[in-house]
């Protein structure tokens, strides 16, 4: 191959791990985007609730508005708007519930939608008594778009008692027991009867009815932050599994690389055939055959290191310039290896010409990395820094005369007889280490030992050891009485 050749083909290797880096760090920074916003959308979320809790706390409580039996109504209201705000602020949307509190047909707006809240037990009716009296006020109010809001565990019995034939309800007790009554079925089957409002007119509240109780409402705030945050974690949990790599992004890799490197190796292998004089008309039925031969080759090469490139960026701690270089170092010692077996080549050759592919595929993969980091454009930087690169490689390497050679060589030999003196000096320093440790150790052992005997001993060992004069060691009966008792 010659040099221009082989120069293209080396800046297209590093142009493909460019591109593979590049849509990698797409891929990480719409992650760490989405989860910047979510952080956001997690701070709104919690502080719509913890507004509405405020709310409650000073408007309704402090301020007793409603009495005993009617506050949980205004609790109701702001509760619903804080959480009725959070659930859609967690998902990135606008909030648009908005507490009205002017005491007329309508306690909240959502969006365009006008809503008015009932929450009463009183009379078994499931709320829908309130809705009653309402409706007798306002009689307007659902023909102009109006909606009925009650509590959801209300909303559900209605549902099913609605839903229940005339046979079916006769199974019911007479009196509510654990489940509904035939009296309640035939409440909810005499308030749809005369059409005034439809079933579509009423809607579920987020809550029920002993949630927005004074004495229950704090934990129930409390619980609704708790799902926020599990329903912000597993938004989280699902952008980084669609930032994950994929078989897919795997196979658009593969596929670039495989029609670059077969368009690359169809150019290079044309002009070949130009600069010996030939014209594409005058190309043989063989020659084309040629040609069709190194294009499908370059094809199949490129489509193996585009996704070797993917899968080692992406399941290893591998750069791309660094996986490209792999890539290369194999198709290339594969080649040498080819050669070997068919006896072109002899094991010394092998040997060699493995190490100077290794070598410039080295080169070419740190120049990549200069090249970006000096220009930061994806593609360009890693193309132009392989290509400076190379070309310097080629320029050293060729001006080195078989004397500089000899002295890198005999250079090298003298490293190699360093690093095995200074190992063997190292290997001693530590056996003479753990030996003087190990000795230490032990008068450590007898100095401090349960046994007095032993343990005076060893203090006069360890004593010594350490360099105490021997005058001030109290190793004799004499020295220690005249210690303890002059």
């Amino acid at each position: 191959m010659s040099d221009a050749a082989e120069l293209v083909t080396s800046t297209h290797e590093q142009a493909v791990a460019s591109w593979v880096s590049y849509l990698n760090q797409l891929r990480i920074d719409n992650l760490l985007s989405a989860l910047s916003q979510q952080d956001e959308h997690l701070r709104d979320a919690l502080t719509s609730v913890d507004e509405a809790v405020r709310k409650i706390d000073l408007e309704v409580v402090a301020a007793n508005r409603g009495g005993q039996h009617g506050m949980h109504g205004f609790i109701a209201e702001i509760a619903e708007v804080g959480i009725g705000n959070a659930r859609k602020q967690i998902l990135g949307h606008e909030a648009d519930y908005q507490w009205v509190n002017d005491n007329g047909p309508v306690d909240l707006m959502r969006g365009s939608v006008e809503i008015q809240q009932k929450f009463v037990a009183a009379g078994g009716r499931f709320s829908l008594g309130a809705i009653t009296g309402h409706l007798q006020k306002y009689p307007e109010y659902v023909r102009n778009g109006g909606k009925y809001q009650i509590p959801r565990d209300h909303f559900e019995m209605i549902q099913r008692l609605h839903a229940l034939s005339p046979e079916e309800a006769s199974k019911l007790l007479s009196r509510s027991g654990d489940g509904p009554s035939l009296r309640e079925w035939q409440r909810v089957q005499a308030f749809f009867q005369d059409r005034s409002v439809g079933f579509e007119s009423l809607e579920p509240s987020t809550l029920e009815y002993n949630e927005v109780q004074r004495d229950a409402y704090t934990s129930t705030m409390a619980a609704e932050k708790d799902l926020l945050r599990a329903t912000d974690r597993s938004l989280r949990d699902d952008a980084y599994q669609r930032s994950r790599p994929t078989l897919r992004g795997g196979g658009t890799a593969a596929f670039t690389a495989a029609a670059t490197a077969g368009g690359t190796a169809f150019v290079l292998a044309v002009v070949a055939k130009r600069r010996e004089g030939k014209r594409l008309n005058e190309f043989s039925r063989h020659e084309w055959i040629d040609l069709a031969g190194e294009t499908g080759s370059g094809f199949g090469k490129g489509g193996v290191r585009g996704l070797s490139i993917y899968a080692l960026t992406n399941f290893t701690a591998t750069s791309a310039a660094v996986a490209s270089s792999i890539v290369t170092t194999s198709f290339g010692i594969a080649e040498q290896a080819n050669k070997l077996r068919r006896g072109e080549i002899d094991e010394l050759e092998f040997i060699e010409n493995s190490e100077i592919i290794a070598l410039e595929a080295a080169v070419r993969a740190l120049s990549s990395f200069v090249g970006q980091a000096t220009i930061p454009i994806p593609i360009l930087g890693a193309v132009i820094g392989t290509t400076v690169g190379t070309v310097m490689y080629k320029a050293v390497a060729s001006s080195l005369t078989k004397r500089e050679a000899a002295l890198i060589e005999r250079y090298l030999d003298e490293q190699r007889t360093l690093d095995e003196q200074l190992a063997a000096e190292y290997q001693a320093t530590l056996e003479k280490l753990d030996q003087s440790m190990s000795d230490y150790l032990g008068l450590l052992e007898r100095a401090f030992s349960p046994d007095v005997q032993v343990a005076l001993v060893g203090s006069v060992e360890l004593a010594v050891e350490l360099g105490v004069a021997s005058d001030e060691i109290l190793d004799s009966d004499e020295k220690v009485d005249a210690y303890f008792l002059d």
